[in-house]
């Protein structure tokens, strides 16, 4: 895809606004570890009864064993790859195209293996 035309699906830009969490899986550097993205919407808790066009995002690439994704030690032995702030819509779509991570590859957090 053309990154020019990168746009988000509707249903997940009506996600992102409404503060929901996405993620996508990604190639891990090592066969027993896994690797997602995700893009966490920034607001208060007030904020996610309310869809906000001009919310804030961090994105963040982290690598966990493939092991201990069942349970609740998810956490142990996992690393962050890299991190990004993004001010609004348009500059996560910037980070994506940095990245290399098309919209259409993100799916609800729950939806996915991610562990988050």
């Amino acid at each position: 895809m053309d990154q020019r035309e990168w746009i988000w699906p509707p249903a997940l830009l009506a996600a992102l606004r409404l503060g929901r969490r996405l993620a996508v899986l990604v190639p891990a550097s090592q066969p027993h570890r896994w690797s997602f993205v995700h893009i966490v919407p920034s607001g208060s808790a007030g904020d996610a009864i309310r869809a906000d066009p001009g919310r804030s995002f961090l994105i963040t690439h982290w690598e966990y064993e493939a092991d201990r994704l069942e349970g609740y030690d998810h956490d142990l032995g996992v690393a962050r790859i890299r991190r990004a702030e993004a001010a609004d819509e348009g500059e996560l779509l910037a980070v994506l195209r940095e990245w290399r991570l098309p919209p259409e590859r993100f799916g609800y957090s729950w939806d996915t293996v991610d562990p988050c």
